[in-house]
């Protein structure tokens, strides 16, 4: 089998005056649209990913600003963006819908964790925790490459989503790795049963937008 590539793409930045929440199996979720700022970031990336090698198949989370996101692309593209649930975010119990400084806010040891680069995920009440997150992010993303054994992949999702399949890559037991960025790249070859990182949080889209015009003028 020949190499091929999944890319995981993190959504672009989100509307956090936004109310709306998803139900899911795990409870409510915080379920935003896309920002002012997230938009650009979307229309950016579809710039991008229409001069790449078209993808095999473009799957998306069921959130509204992983929708979005591809939206552009999948549009200007022809391509169907098909959906899967198992690619949503980990749920963060009664942390949902509460912005980061108020979490750091009300306990101080979160603030002193953050710090020394402690973990908050598994804190927060109520929380998806970390090994069934990471086994249905896992499940998730095997599956759709079973189902899809040839050409490149894409998967746009989450931040916690691509650390839980990255760090089981790595062998890495981290709830978060890192923060990927809005609309970053994250990139894996895919040799048969083999997984190897091939890059982190690439945003050259956003930094250096020229570099993917298309020079036809079409």
């Amino acid at each position: 089998m020949s190499e091929r590539v999944l890319y995981l793409i993190r959504h672009g930045q989100s509307d956090f005056d936004s109310e709306e929440m998803l139900s899911t199996p795990r409870g409510e979720q915080f379920d935003p649209p896309l920002s002012a700022l997230g938009r650009e970031q979307a229309a950016k990336l579809a710039q991008r990913l229409l001069v790449m090698d078209p993808p095999a198949v473009v799957y998306s989370s069921t959130m509204r600003r992983t929708r979005e996101t591809i939206a552009p692309y999948g549009t200007a593209a022809g391509v169907e963006v098909l959906a899967d649930a198992d690619l949503i975010e980990g749920h963060i119990g009664e942390w949902e819908r509460v912005s980061f400084r108020e979490i750091l806010a009300s306990d101080e040891g979160m603030l002193h964790r953050l710090r020394h680069q402690e973990p908050l995920w598994p804190h927060a009440p109520g929380v998806e925790q970390p090994a069934p997150f990471r086994a249905r992010v896992v499940g998730a993303i095997e599956g759709i490459l079973e189902r899809h054994p040839d050409g490149d992949v894409l998967v746009v999702c989450h931040g916690g989503v691509i650390n839980a399949y990255v760090t089981s890559i790595l062998g890495i037991d981290h709830a978060m790795l890192y923060l990927p960025e809005n609309t970053s790249l994250n990139s894996v070859v895919v040799d048969g049963d083999e997984r190897r990182i091939r890059f982190l949080n690439d945003v050259l889209h956003l930094t250096d937008p020229d570099l993917f015009e298309d020079a036809s003028g079409s």
